[in-house]
Formats: C-alpha cells, structure tokens, sequence
C-alpha cells in the first residue's frame, strides 16, 4: 500500500538546503530554519522512509579521469528491450539506460576515459548483446546542463 506525501514548506526548505548542501549537518539546516535538529532529522527520515528523498554524492566525470561522453541510441529487434537494456547496464561504462518511446528503444549514456575506447566498447562489448538492430552513437560536444537536483517538488 503506497502511502501518499505532501511536501509542506518546511520539507521543500530542507531539501532546498541539501540540494545547496549535501553535507550540511542537521544542526546547521536546523539553525537556518529555525528549527530544532531533531525537527530536521524526523522530517528527512520521513521523506526518506517515504522514498521522496534521497541525499546522494554526485562526482565530476573529468575529476576521474572520463574525458569523452556519449549518447547511444539503440533500436532492439527479437527481444524485449527491458532485457538488451539490464544487459547495457551491466556495462561499467555505462552510468544511464532509458527505455524510450519513438524511433529507437534504448537511449543511453556511456562515460569514456579516451576516444580510443570507443570501438572497443561498440564492437566488442555492446555488439555481442542479443537483440541489438542497431546502435547510432553521438558524442557529446559540451555540456550545457548537468543537474541531478532538479525534481519537482509541488509547492
């Protein structure tokens, strides 16, 4: 049984805060808000236990060492493309698998550390996965957004 979630002001404010900083202490977010840091843990602990929140880290591609990014589009044939899609995630290269709608089946996003890895992962690596048709590869030339702190919170 799902149990519904309303965010209030308070909860959008905390996660305001964490989006700002991760590490930021219960105490500290308290402080800001006016709170008290028991007020703060119980509501973090019930976005999480409600599955509306996560504090994750988020790392630099570049900082280690993946110098090239890729978009993959995919169209399967033969087999359903829930399957070719947990195969490709399995890949250590790849960090983002979308079923999509459309021309392809499969969108994808793959981190390199060179361009001479490319060939290797197409031909030997993704090529051998069953069901693929056909693979249309795209390199990504500059990175206009890159936000993991964007859900929307009704407010």
């Amino acid at each position: 049984m799902t149990q519904s979630f309303n965010f209030d002001a308070t909860d959008r404010s905390i996660v305001e805060l964490l989006r700002q900083n991760g590490r930021a202490t219960n105490q500290q977010i308290a402080e800001t808000l006016g709170l008290t840091a028991t007020t703060v843990s119980s509501r973090i602990k019930r976005m999480e236990d409600a599955n509306q929140l996560r504090v994750v880290a988020v790392s630099d591609f570049a900082a280690h060492g993946f110098n090239f990014l890729m978009e993959v589009a995919i169209e399967v044939d033969g087999r359903p493309a829930s399957e070719v899609g947990e195969e490709l995630a399995g890949f250590p290269e790849v960090f983002a698998v979308h079923l999509v709608t459309g021309r392809y089946d499969i969108d994808m996003l793959v981190a390199l550390k060179d361009f001479d890895d490319l060939s290797h992962l197409l031909l030997d690596k993704f090529s051998k996965i069953s069901g693929i048709r056909s693979m249309t590869p795209a390199i990504v030339v500059d990175i206009i957004k890159y936000q993991f702190d964007i859900a929307p919170i009704e407010g």
